[in-house]
């Protein structure tokens, strides 16, 4: 989260099958790298920024937010191969965004309202689950366990009749009734194959809502919450209180799912009519792109 990071610091975290940091420059501008220093394997969370670039405790050599070595302790040049892994890094809705790979197949998606007319909330959830995100992300199109676990009633068609899916997101609309009575509208999404998006008027007031999987290890998933609502809704007392409801409707939400998440060994079985969606989805994950190129800098 945005809010771990002050000018100056340096955060060391597990990242996919490896480590990587996160570190804003004086400048302010937040970069991730692979944590691990050529030259012997330091880890660079032990060493400091010095302006927009992350120095290594052990030697004092330096690395630009480009990932290339700028100097040496000593004054010797570089060598040639003195390089980390950059990852693209975007900062946005109060989190620090990652990508995996060398560049971004997708943009993060957007709200339906500027992002400077949004007030955020973000928390993260402190459980760790012991699945990788896209088995969360499959809960999405899964109109069983919508219904049957999430208490959802659908009263305009199926998600499966108004699916869209591109090569790396997947949205549908509904409308119903929350199982605490409300009206619901929303416009719900897979992007990738770790971003949850969530558009949703509750009796006809608008929140959004976004949950980045982020994949601390292969097998695990980290759930974030990142909540708005429109400056507009009212004064600061009334955007407080619909941001209270919206983290207590995820949240529940969420712990519906946990007693499932922590046991789950999930596999595509025998499937029925209600699981079109679900089965589109899956088509959808059988095609997305694999690839690792930083496992040779993080491990």
């Amino acid at each position: 989260m945005s809010s771990e990071l002050s000018p100056g610091t340096i955060l060391g975290t597990s990242f996919l099958d490896g480590r990587i940091v996160v570190f804003r420059g004086e400048s302010g501008t937040v970069q991730a790298l692979s944590a691990y220093c050529p030259h012997l394997g330091a880890d660079l969370a032990a060493g400091s920024v010095v302006g927009d670039a992350i120095r290594c405790a052990f030697h004092h050599w330096e690395y630009s937010q480009e990932g290339t070595c700028l100097k040496t302790g000593p004054g010797d040049p570089p060598p040639p191969g003195a390089c980390l892994f950059r990852f693209p890094t975007v900062e946005r809705y109060g989190m620090i965004w990652v990508f995996n790979g060398e560049t971004p197949l997708f943009d993060l998606p957007d709200f339906p309202y500027p992002d400077d007319d949004l007030v955020f909330r973000v928390e993260a959830h402190d459980e760790v689950f012991p699945v990788d995100p896209w088995v969360v992300c499959c809960n999405t199109p899964d109109v069983q366990h919508i219904r049957v676990v999430h208490g959802f009633k659908f009263d305009k068609g199926e998600p499966a009749e108004n699916m869209v899916l591109t090569d790396h997101s997947m949205m549908y609309d509904f409308d119903g009734i929350h199982p605490a009575g409300p009206r619901v509208t929303f416009r719900v999404g897979i992007f990738g194959t770790t971003i949850f998006y969530q558009s949703s008027f509750f009796n006809g007031r608008w929140y959004g809502y976004i949950a980045p999987f982020g994949m601390p290890a292969p097998g695990r998933t980290k759930v974030y919450y990142v909540l708005a609502t429109r400056k507009s809704e009212g004064d600061a007392a009334s955007q407080k209180e619909l941001l209270d409801f919206a983290m207590g409707v995820q949240r529940q939400i969420l712990a519906d799912d946990a007693p499932i998440l922590r046991g789950v060994h999930f596999r595509p079985g025998a499937l029925t009519k209600s699981d079109t969606a679900l089965a589109r989805f899956f088509e959808y994950l059988r095609k997305f792109p694999r690839a690792h190129p930083s496992a040779e800098f993080i491990r």
